[in-house]
Formats: structure tokens, C-alpha cells, sequence
């Protein structure tokens, strides 16, 4: 029997763009939306939300589920499985109550969290995984201490839970290990082509990978019908991913106008993450690092937002993530605090919903309110629009439905 249920009165924001309707319903049927607008059906359940404003669910491309205990403690064998397991447990729910629908992992879980979230084991978004990142030995992803031998590096794996990196050296290694991703249930590919922030053996100037390392990836990942992403900073790293046929740049804290030009030529994506510096800015040991990760920060935090205005000038696509690491991840809706000082409020909610599913390829599915569309949703206390600082605060986040099921009402 079908089953209906009308949302009554709210300012909807659809994430295309346009102007908002004040006083809208919008009618949900076995989880899809089927109308928005219009009169409310005689024979359905009824959700008021006037006062609220209703927007897609949120979706956050740049999550690391599987880093949300203290990180050098993580690292060094210091935390027992069930202590990571209900870290990551407990992430799942917060991220969901931020009105996050769903996300891209972008490296560090195994098929198991998301197999479990999707059986209503535990409550939580989505989730699209890459499984472990691909890096090179000694690269960005590769967190062993200086002495110790690579080979140690997959011991600290847990089969079903989390998977950090796998070591690539030349093309055979990376088609292997891609092949390896996909196995335990990647949906793309993420490899690190520069060094990073967080990184204990490289600089942010290193880059990583050769462009026929890089082509490996993308053959394999194209064989199955999706796409690499890559962590990046500097130019010549997002240059080798895009002649390789990346189709997404993350972070991407050098990104100039030659570079936004080349991307926005061959169709590569931009996804900045705001979060995750601010958060290691004002106290990097919350994380689980050491205090002095914050010298590199300054430079990428403000080379990030260039990047940003230099991706929009160029006409690239620019999706949005969080990139939160360690304990504390319930602040994920700050990205959109943030990135709403750089720019419209209403871009900054197009970035999250409609512009970030097509990033991750659900576009069809996801990230508008338009009839046919999943009914992910979720309704704010007040205009966010006009006062950005709703999107990071959880408790002006009052109705979530994810697939239309509700799974957080606060009204």
C-alpha cells in the first residue's frame, strides 16, 4: 500500500537556485517526492513546518568516518577496536543530526560501516566510500612513523571497519590496489597526488604519483563507470591528475587561474574544505595531532579560499566538504558557516546539495526538491539564508528525513 506524507507550510529552498516559496507543502510517496506545491492531499499524513525553512538534505563530500578517535592514538594501537568502532558509530549519528543525508568518504572505512548504516544497524547518512586512499610509499596517507618498515603499514587495518591507504609504487601497483579498493566496496577511487597538511613525511610543494601512475586509477575506476578523486594542493599535482582524467580536485590550495581554466576545460570538479583548517588552527591537539601541524595551516587556509574564487571565476563546478578529522565531528555544518563569508549564503547551499550530487554522481537521485528526487530533506529553524550561522548549529536543525523516513524531528 502506498504511503504518503505531506510537509505543511514550510519556505522551501530547492538547492537549484532559485528564489525561495514561502507556504509550500511538498508531497512525499514511498520515500520519492511526487509534488511541491499545490493543495495538501486528502489522504495523507501531515508534518508542520511553517515557520521552518526546507532544504535538500545536506551532503558533505569530504568525510574520514573511519578517522573519529584521536589520531596518533589511533595510529599507535592505543584504542581498542570497539573504543574505534563507537567513535565512528557515534560520527555516523552526529552527522545526520547536522542534516547531512549523505556523504563521500574520501578514505579510511571498510564496507562493513557502510554495509551496517544501510541496514539500519546504526544510525547515520549515505555513504559513498572509496574504501582506503591509494598513496604512494612515504606519501600523503602513509602515517607510519619514520623507522617503520612500509610493510607493516596494512597490519593496522581492521577487515569490515576500517581500511586507511594502500601503498602504490608504479602503474602494476595502483591497478592492483585499485582493484583492491574496488573489491571492498569503493565507489570511486581517491588518490593523494601532493603532499598534505597532516602528512609526517612530505611537503605540501612535493607532488606525487606520475601521470601514468595516476592513468592506472582512472582506467580502472572508468572500467566500472565512476571516476578518481585526488587530494591536491599545489599546481603541478592537480595539473598531472587532470591530464591523467581525474575528474575531481580536493582542497586544492594553489589553484590559480591557468589551472581553474584547464579544469573548467576538461570537466574536473573543485572541492574545497574550509572546516578542517579552522578546527586545526584553533587547537590541532583536540585532534589527536601534535600541536605544530598548525605552521603549515596559514598559508593552505587562505590558499584555499583563492582557489575557491579562482574555480568559480573559471566556470568549474565547486562542491563543498568538510574534511573533519579526529573526535568532535558535529560541528560539520560550520563548512557552510564558512564558505558563506566567501560568498552568496544561497551559492554555498547550491554547493551542498544540488552541485555536490552531481560531484558524487547521484545527481539523479539526490540534492534538489523536485518531484522524482529521494526524499532527503531537512528543515531549519529560521532563514539560513539570511543568517548562515543556522547552518552550523545542530539545534536550529529540527526535521530530517532521510529516503522520507523521519529521523530527527525537534519541532
Amino acid at each position: 500500500m502506498s504511503s504518503a506524507l505531506w510537509l505543511d507550510g514550510a519556505v522551501v529552498v530547492d538547492g537549484t537556485g532559485r528564489d525561495p516559496l514561502p507556504g509550500t507543502g511538498v508531497l512525499i510517496e514511498d520515500g520519492r517526492i511526487t509534488r511541491v506545491g499545490g493543495e495538501r492531499p486528502a489522504r495523507s499524513g501531515v508534518l508542520d513546518c511553517t515557520g521552518l525553512t526546507l532544504t535538500p538534505g545536506l551532503i558533505d563530500a569530504h568525510v574520514h568516518f573511519g578517522l573519529s578517535s584521536p589520531i596518533d592514538a589511533s595510529l599507535r594501537y592505543e584504542l581498542s577496536v570497539a573504543e574505534l568502532a563507537a567513535d565512528m558509530f557515534d560520527t555516523c549519528g552526529q552527522t545526520l543530526d547536522a542534516g547531512f543525508t549523505t556523504v563521500r568518504d574520501t578514505g579510511g572505512i571498510d564496507g562493513g560501516l557502510v554495509r551496517a548504516v544501510e541496514r539500519g544497524r546504526v544510525r547515520g547518512p549515505r555513504i559513498l566510500p572509496c574504501g582506503p586512499v591509494l598513496c604512494q610509499t612515504g606519501g600523503h596517507g602513509h602515517f607510519a612513523a619514520d623507522w617503520e618498515p612500509a610493510k607493516l603499514w596494512s597490519e593496522r587495518d581492521v577487515p569490515g571497519l576500517r581500511g586507511l591507504s594502500l601503498l602504490c609504487d608504479g602503474p602494476d601497483s595502483m591497478r592492483r590496489n585499485a582493484r583492491e579498493a574496488f573489491r571492498r566496496g569503493a565507489t570511486f577511487l581517491k588518490l593523494c597526488v601532493t603532499g598534505g597538511v597532516v602528512s609526517r613525511h612530505d611537503k605540501l610543494s612535493d607532488t606525487q604519483f606520475s601521470v601514468e601512475e595516476i592513468a592506472a586509477a582512472v582506467a580502472e575506476a572508468e572500467a566500472r563507470g565512476t571516476y578518481v578523486t585526488v587530494h591536491a594542493h599545489n599546481n603541478a599535482g592537480v595539473r598531472n591528475a587532470v591530464r591523467a582524467g581525474a575528474k575531481c580536485v580536493e582542497h586544492g590550495s594553489e589553484i590559480d587561474e591557468e589551472t581553474a581554466t584547464l579544469m573548467a576545460a576538461e570537466g574536473v570538479a573543485h572541492v574545497p574544505t574550509l572546516s578542517v583548517v579552522e578546527k586545526l588552527v584553533s587547537d590541532a591537539e583536540s585532534t589527536g595531532l601534535s600541536a605544530d601541524i598548525a605552521a603549515r595551516l596559514g598559508a593552505v587556509r587562505d590558499g584555499q579560499i583563492a582557489g575557491l574564487l579562482a574555480s568559480r571565476a573559471a566556470g568549474v563546478r565547486v562542491g563543498l566538504g568538510s574534511d573533519l578529522i579526529g573526535p568532535g565531528q558535529g560541528t560539520r555544518g560550520s563548512e557552510l558557516v564558512l564558505r558563506a563569508k566567501v560568498e552568496p549564503a544561497m551559492a554555498v547551499l547550491v554547493s551542498a546539495t544540488r552541485d555536490n550530487a552531481e560531484i558524487l554522481g547521484i545527481g539523479h537521485e539526490a540534492g534538489t526538491i523536485e518531484p522524482g528526487k529521494v526524499a532527503d530533506l531537512v528543515a531549519f529553524e529560521g532563514d539560513p539564508l539570511a543568517e548562515p550561522a543556522i547552518f552550523g548549529d545542530r539545534s536550529r536543525v529540527v526535521l530530517v528525513l532521510r529516503e522520507g523516513l523521519v529521523v530527527k524531528d525537534r519541532r
